[in-house]
């Protein structure tokens, strides 16, 4: 997928839906180290009787841990739903709005090699686009998961995926579904952009290595390099974006940047960064694996 350039084979119908379940396979399997990700962004420190800061949850496979003891196995897949809604809609917009964008900045007659500052502008457009269109999404998946052991009395905030939904919406007006777009559209067009230029640089610089060729191996070890690079980049943003959809406490992005570097310094923009290496390095392998084998099979299929 030299690019992420489409085949002329494949349609824009058929590059959203091979990218939707390429996305939706990756969230499948990953959004245990996301639950435990967003847990470890959310959590502030504590100070016990003898003045010592204490952290409830400690490193990922800690938080893990942590989260499967005390609230059982299916903890780690709070959210799964909305994040397979979130997939269906923003993994198959980001990708099948890219080469057409790309297209349309550069011309339909430009030939050549697409400059990679085109790639990475059209990146970030269709990473902009797709999720203000799933924002909804991302709210109520990362409430969900935000959630932890209720105490005694205390009710429940959310009953599933469709009352957070609608919970939200009668409490909060239907404009809270787009609470954290600021950050979220920053975020993710940022991310976007790191992941879709960084697979095709990565990849094509490993092609270039000796014995290298486009298989399985190739593909894992570029899409692990696309999540190294867009977590270095939109972890200050993710660890805003997650506090403003956990915590109704902030005013506006800006406030809950001021507030979390006032309170807790620098480092609190990269909590979690190994937790979400861990989750984005080990879902762009899977997504990009998912959606090149995919992609292969439909072009077979229709070569046939």
């Amino acid at each position: 997928m030299s690019d992420l350039k489409l085949r002329p084979e494949i349609s824009f119908t058929e590059t959203f839906f091979c990218s939707a379940f390429a996305a939706c396979f990756a969230e499948l399997c990953t959004i245990p180290l996301d639950t435990a990700k967003v847990r470890l962004q959310l959590q502030k420190k504590t100070v016990s009787e003898d003045g010592v800061s204490v952290s409830k949850y400690r490193g990922l496979l800690g938080t893990v841990a942590t989260i499967a003891r005390e609230e059982g196995l299916s903890a780690l897949w709070k959210g799964i739903i909305a994040g397979l809604h979130r997939q269906c809609i923003y993994g198959g917009l980001r990708v099948g709005l890219y080469d057409p964008v790309k297209t349309f900045l550069v011309g339909s007659d430009f030939v050549g090699d697409i400059p990679l500052y085109q790639k990475i502008f059209a990146a970030f457009l269709t990473g902009a686009i797709a999720i203000a269109v799933a924002n909804p999404t991302d709210l109520v998946k990362v409430r969900l998961q935000a959630e932890g052991k209720l105490l005694s009395g205390v009710p429940r905030r959310y009953y599933g995926t469709l009352d957070a939904y609608y919970t939200i919406v009668r409490q909060e007006g239907l404009a809270a579904l787009w609470t954290g777009l600021g950050p979220n559209i920053a975020r993710n067009a940022l991310i976007n952009a790191a992941e879709l230029a960084s697979y095709d640089q990565v990849k094509q610089t490993i092609l270039r290595i000796p014995g290298f060729m486009d298989n399985v191996f190739t593909h894992i070890l570029a899409g692990l390099g696309a999540g190294f690079f867009a977590v270095c980049i939109g972890s200050p943003i993710d660890v805003v974006k997650s506090r403003m959809m956990g915590d109704s406490g902030y005013k506006n992005t800006l406030d809950c940047f001021i507030k979390t570097l006032k309170n807790e310094g620098i480092s609190a923009f990269y909590k979690g960064f190994l937790p979400n290496f861990g989750r984005l390095g080990s879902w762009n392998a899977i997504m990009f694996l998912t959606l090149e084998q995919v992609r292969l099979q439909i072009v077979i299929h229709f070569s046939l």
